[in-house]
C-alpha cells in the first residue's frame, strides 16, 4: 500500500509538471504561429491511451509515463521527423521564424517550471506559515541517530555551533550544510571543539539514506520485541520513561546509557500514562535491553509535543510571494552546487544520482498535501536546470544552438542537428540507465 500511495503521489506531481513544462513550450509557438502537432502527457510509441484532436493539434496521453512532449512543425526535436525537413519549409513551421521567437519558445518550458516552484512556495508559505527549529534552541545539543555521526565525531549532547565558521539558523540545514564544509564547530561539555568532515562523508551519507543528526526526543515506547520483559512487566505503548531506578533523564539517548550497567537486574522505571506516573518493575536481559523500541517523533510531532520551541512565521497572500520567489531562487542555487559535487569523484556524491525509482522514495508513504507539494516545488526547480543543461536533445541544446545562430548569424545545418540530437538521446539514455542501475543496486 505504501508504495503504491508513493506511486500515486509521484505521478500526479509528474503530470502536474510535465503539462505545465511543455505548455511552456506551447503557448508562445502558438503566439507566434507556428503549428503544434502534438501535446502529450507521457509518452506514446505505437499507441496512446487518451487522445483528441483539436485546433490542428492532437492532444493525447501516453502509456509510458517518463515525460511528455509537444511536437512542433519544422523542428527537429526527439521524434526525428526527418521527412518533414526535407520538404520546402512553410511559413508555419519552427524553422521558418526568426531565432528570437524560436528561442523563446525553447526557453518557455524552463520558464513555466521556475514560475510554477515560486507559485507553490509562495502558496505553502502563505497557506501553512514557515516553520523551522532553530540550531540554537536545541539546548541540549543533538542526538546521534545512526553510527556515521559518530563516525564524523558527534557524540550525543553535542550543541551545533557552526559549519565552515557559518552559523546555520535552521537545523533541518545543517546536513545539507556539511555537504559542502571541511569541518562542523561544536560544544561539548562546555568547551568548544572542531570536527573535520572526511572527505567520503558524501558517500557514506548516500549509503546510510537517512538522517544521522536528530533533535534529541524523549523515550516513548513505540513497540514491543518477541517475549519483552517490558510488556510483561505492564508498560504500553505511548508511555513515557522518565526515570531508571529514581535517577531522572529528559531523553532516549540517556536511557540508553543509564541502563548498560544493569544486566540480568532489575530496575526500577518511573513511566507516565496519560495523567498517571507509574513505577514499573521491569527484568533487564543479558544484554542490556528490556524490549522495547523507542516511539520515533517526527519534527511535526516534537513541535505539537511543545518539546522545543520552533520559529513560526506566518505570511499574508501579498507578502508570500517575494518570500516565495526567494526561496526558489535559494533551491536553484543550492540544486547547482549539488551538481557541481557530482564531478568531484573524491566525495563519491556521483553514487547518489537516481531514477524515478529514488524520487518516488522521496514521498511519503501516507498523502500528505504540504509535503506533496514542497517536493513538487523542488522537482519543477530541478527539472527546471537539466533542462537548460547544454546537451542536445534538451531546451537547453537548442538553446546553445540558437544563441550560436543569434551571435553568428549562421544556422547549423538540419544534418547538423540532426547528428547531435542522436548523440544528444545516447546521453541522456545513457545517464538515465547508469541511475536506473543505482538504483537497483541499492534495492539489493
Amino acid at each position: 500500500m505504501d508504495v503504491l500511495i508513493k506511486a500515486s503521489q509521484l505521478i500526479l506531481s509528474l503530470s502536474i509538471l510535465v503539462v505545465l513544462h511543455e505548455l511552456g513550450h506551447f503557448l508562445p509557438a502558438k503566439w507566434f504561429g507556428m503549428r503544434v502537432e502534438k501535446f502529450y502527457l507521457f509518452f506514446d510509441p505505437w499507441f496512446s491511451l487518451f487522445k483528441i484532436k483539436k485546433g490542428g493539434t492532437e492532444y493525447g496521453i501516453g502509456w509510458i509515463p517518463l515525460g511528455g512532449y509537444v511536437k512542433i512543425s519544422g523542428m527537429i526535436d526527439e521524434s526525428m521527423d526527418k521527412e518533414q525537413m526535407k520538404k520546402p519549409p512553410e511559413s508555419w513551421e519552427f524553422r521558418s521564424k526568426p531565432a528570437w521567437q524560436r528561442l523563446i519558445v525553447m526557453v518557455g518550458g524552463v520558464t513555466m517550471n521556475l514560475i510554477l516552484a515560486m507559485v507553490i512556495y509562495a502558496m505553502l508559505l502563505f497557506t501553512f506559515g514557515e516553520k523551522y527549529l532553530p540550531t540554537a534552541n536545541m539546548k541540549d545539543g543533538i542526538w546521534c541517530i545512526d553510527s556515521l555521526a559518530e563516525d564524523v565525531g558527534f557524540r550525543n549532547g553535542d550543541k551545533i555551533i557552526s559549519v565552515d565558521g557559518k552559523k546555520v539558523e535552521n537545523f533541518q540545514n545543517v546536513t545539507h550544510e556539511m555537504l559542502y564544509a571541511k569541518n562542523v564547530q561544536i560544544e561539548r561539555n562546555k568547551k568548544d571543539t572542531t570536527l573535520i568532515i572526511p572527505k567520503d562523508f558524501i558517500e557514506k551519507l548516500i549509503d546510510k539514506r537517512a538522517p544521522f543528526l536528530y533533535p534529541r526526543i524523549p523515550f516513548l515506547i513505540g513497540g514491543f520485541s518477541e517475549n519483552s520483559n517490558a510488556e510483561k512487566a505492564g508498560i504500553k505503548k505511548k508511555d513515557r520513561v522518565i526515570a531508571l531506578n529514581d535517577s531522572a533523564f529528559k531523553y532516549y539517548d540517556e536511557f540508553r546509557a543509564i541502563i548498560a550497567p544493569f544486566k540480568n537486574q532489575t530496575v526500577k522505571l518511573k513511566v507516565v500514562r496519560e495523567k498517571e506516573t507509574l513505577d514499573v518493575s521491569v527484568n533487564v536481559d543479558s544484554t542490556g535491553k528490556i524490549g522495547v523500541s523507542p516511539g520515533f517523533m517526527d519534527l511535526k510531532s516534537l513541535r505539537s509535543a511543545g518539546i522545543y520551541d520552533f520559529s513560526v512565521t506566518q505570511y499574508g497572500f501579498f507578502a508570500s510571494f517575494p518570500k516565495g520567489i526567494e526561496k526558489a531562487i535559494e533551491k536553484l542555487s543550492d540544486y547547482i552546487r549539488q551538481f557541481k559535487l557530482i564531478f568531484n569523484f573524491e566525495t563519491g556524491a556521483y553514487k547518489g544520482v537516481g531514477s524515478f525509482i529514488s524520487i518516488g522514495d522521496l514521498f511519503p508513504a501516507q498523502w500528505e498535501w504540504e509535503p506533496f507539494w514542497e517536493l513538487t516545488a523542488i522537482l519543477s526547480v530541478v527539472l527546471a536546470f537539466m533542462n537548460i543543461l547544454p546537451i542536445p536533445a534538451l531546451d537547453g541544446g537548442h538553446v546553445m544552438f540558437l544563441l550560436y545562430e543569434v551571435i553568428t548569424r549562421r544556422k547549423p545545418s538540419d544534418k547538423f542537428m540532426e547528428y547531435a540530437q542522436y548523440v544528444g538521446m545516447f546521453l541522456l539514455i545513457s545517464i538515465m540507465v547508469y541511475a536506473l542501475g543505482n538504483d537497483i543496486l541499492r534495492l539489493f
